[in-house]
């Protein structure tokens, strides 16, 4: 039994359709144009100053060539340590 003329043209549709979008989803991102971390939101506060980043795997290449874990990592060092600690890139340096 042949299909209906409504399911053929769908499925052709959806098969034109299917690589456009696939492509567009699973395009690998450039970080090279993502904007520099927003330090300010990482800041300890409070009275005993303490900050606790999350557990998440995020790289980000700094100035002096060490690779943070994520961009908190990275904003609480250069919170500790001074301005002289310049963002990069995100991933890991080379």
């Amino acid at each position: 039994m042949a299909a209906p003329p409504w399911m053929t043209t769908l499925l052709l549709l959806f098969s034109a359709l299917a690589q456009p979008v696939c492509s567009g989803i699973f395009k690998r991102q450039d970080t090279a144009t993502w904007p520099e971390p927003p330090c300010e939101m990482y800041y300890p506060w409070g009275p005993r100053r303490d900050s606790i980043c999350p557990d998440i795997t995020a790289y980000v290449c700094a100035s002096e060539g060490h690779t943070y874990k994520n961009e908190c990592f990275f904003c609480i060092d250069r919170w500790e340590f001074g301005y002289h600690i310049q963002f990069i890139k995100y991933g890991k340096c080379d």
